[in-house]
């Protein structure tokens, strides 16, 4: 018996089980089965059985050695040469090189100690990309001082990259709490964090005007915000050597003192937001009128305390509406307490509390949801009794939903829209912070014990943000992402909160984009990423150590997010 394969004119080849055998001189052949419907392979295989080949399954002729995640190791390393932010860090290849950018896609992958990093890229194929398999804990610390002693190079060369003179800049600090007592840089202080009673780190965070993270100082715990200001002055002038630029910074930041010094330099601006105690005031003395909300969100103000300074009050309703909300609603939860504090008061009558456990007491509930200066507490001889204030609540809801920017900028170099979305680039960096301290890259807990692993450790976490940052914008159409959020910020009404745009409204009703991909968030789209393996196969025997290694093609979502990061030709392009 053999395969046959009878050619037809008008359609596929008729592919035929037939025998043969020879009378005499002639030869006679007759079709058993007609295999057309087989697939080739399938074809293939009995064409080899018929000719007495041995055909052996895959299963007996080799076994899996070992199946390690590959997809998200290649994407990373794979934006990080595409940054070129390797030839940032050192224009020439090292051991510490290659263990920094380790490190930065372990810190993108799974956040852990520096231990636990050269256990966990064991199992996937990061050590084994960039030839880290032997490396210990101590050659990431070394790794890291090393990475630290070239932190000032590194940023210039950032800040050459996205800051211009004239350009924008926004900064802004926050802490995080220390887990040990060793570090010198671990202080109490304002700890943003929750967790008090423990010392923390302070870090302040230089973005361009998109967000996107070009240097980072760190502090020791105790340092206020505005004492920030000046080393960021200095940096952007001495170092970045940008002569002009406007520095965007919030008000507990930008205080007066700060302001003056900023003034001392005639290329650098800047624009803040005022304090509700500067608001209220301007209302006192005439400079803002309320009225002046009633037809418009948004109107340029002047005022004798703020001479040679532009001032953009604005009034969002919906601000508004949720600050009213929140008052109302601690109002209700301090007055709570107060009443159950003068119930227990009335009730001991056996052993009456003195009149100052009376007011540590009510200190503690005034001071628990940030209300307290509306209430009237009177204590005496182990009474107790409160009121409302109602003529200073009014007077602060009066000004809800109202905020003032102050800058430098002249109105022919920034309009007053302008002014308004530029500070709100803030929130920008606020986003940083929430990736740097949350579920992506977990800066904390901070366990290094010196003054130098800690600065090295928070600019590691800096430097995989940086690569975050663009991996997100790239990645958009693929993300719980509004892809036309950056263009937007630049023209849609600057005091109004933001709208969605439709196609993100069109991803977040059905989950999946105009593709019929499905939608992901950046953690679970590292995740899809994840499940392309590498397979390594070894040849069954006792005397061969023949193995290789396969990777399977990759399925749609995988290679859309290949493609929108630039690693694949674009189809149809």
């Amino acid at each position: 018996m053999y395969i046959d394969t009878v050619p037809n004119r008008t359609s596929s080849p008729a592919i035929l089980l037939r025998e043969g055998w020879r009378e005499g001189r002639h030869t006679h052949k007759r079709t058993l089965a007609n295999l057309s419907h087989w697939p080739a392979r399938k074809v293939e295989m009995l064409r080899r059985l018929l000719r007495d080949e041995v055909l052996v399954s895959p299963r007996d002729l080799f076994e899996t050695e070992r199946t390690r995640p590959h997809g998200h190791v290649e994407v990373i390393l794979g934006t990080i040469r595409t940054l070129g932010l390797d030839r940032v860090i050192a224009s020439k290849r090292s051991r510490e090189r290659t263990l920094v950018l380790a490190m930065i896609d372990e810190r993108l992958i799974e956040p852990c100690s520096k231990l636990a990093t050269t256990r966990l890229w064991h199992t996937t194929t990061l050590a084994e990309e960039l030839g880290v398999a032997a490396a210990d804990e101590d050659e990431l610390y070394a790794a890291m001082d090393w990475l630290l002693a070239r932190q000032d190079r590194i940023e210039q060369t950032l800040a050459a990259r996205h800051l211009t003179d004239g350009g924008v800049v926004l900064y802004d600090v926050t802490s995080s709490y220390y887990e040990g007592r060793t570090c010198p840089l671990a202080r109490f202080g304002h700890d943003r964090d929750g967790q008090t009673g423990r010392p923390i780190i302070v870090y302040g965070v230089l973005t361009d005007g998109d967000g996107r993270p070009v240097a980072v100082s760190v502090y020791p715990g105790n340092t206020g915000d505005p004492t920030t200001v000046p080393d960021q002055i200095e940096k952007l002038r001495q170092r970045f050597g940008l002569a002009r630029l406007v520095l965007v910074g919030d008000r507990g930041m930008l205080t007066h003192p700060q302001i003056d010094r900023l003034q001392a330099h005639p290329g650098l601006g800047w624009i803040t937001a005022l304090t509700s105690v500067a608001i209220r005031k301007l209302v006192t003395e005439g400079a803002l009128q309320l009225s002046l909300f009633d037809e418009q969100h948004l109107a340029e103000i002047t005022a004798p305390a703020f001479p040679g300074e532009r001032l953009v009050a604005c009034y969002n309703p919906l601000l508004a509406d949720e600050r009213r909300r929140k008052r109302q609603a601690l109002l209700e939860a301090t007055a709570r307490d107060l009443t159950r504090l003068v119930r227990e008061v009335t009730r001991r009558t056996k052993t009456p509390l003195t009149d100052a456990v009376i007011g540590m007491k009510a200190g503690k509930i005034l001071a628990r949801h940030k209300v307290g200066k509306h209430f009237d507490v009177r204590i005496a001889e182990g009474t107790c009794q409160w009121t409302r204030q109602d003529a200073s609540i009014a007077s602060e809801a009066a000004l809800d939903g109202i905020y003032v920017l102050r800058t430098s900028e002249p109105a022919a170099r920034l309009s007053a829209e302008d002014t308004v979305r530029t500070y709100k680039g803030l929130s920008q960096v606020e986003r940083a912070f929430r990736c740097l301290k949350g579920i992506d890259l977990l800066v904390r807990p901070i366990r290094h014990r010196t003054d130098t692993r800690v600065p090295a450790h928070i600019f590691l976490c800096v430097l995989a943000y940086y690569v975050e940052w663009h991996m997100r914008r790239a990645l958009a159409p693929l993300l719980f992402e509004d892809e036309e959020l950056p263009a937007a910020r630049r023209r849609r009404d600057p005091v109004l909160p933001a709208k969605v745009g439709a196609a993100a409204q069109q991803k977040k009703a059905t989950h999946t984009t105009p593709e019929g991909l499905p939608v992901h968030s950046f953690q679970s789209l590292l995740a899809e990423l994840a499940t392309r393996c590498r397979n390594t196969y070894r040849l069954k025997g006792e005397d061969t150590a023949l193995t290789f290694s396969q990777v399977p093609d990759l399925t749609a979502v995988q290679r859309r997010a290949y493609e929108l990061l630039g690693l694949l030709p674009v189809t149809g392009k």
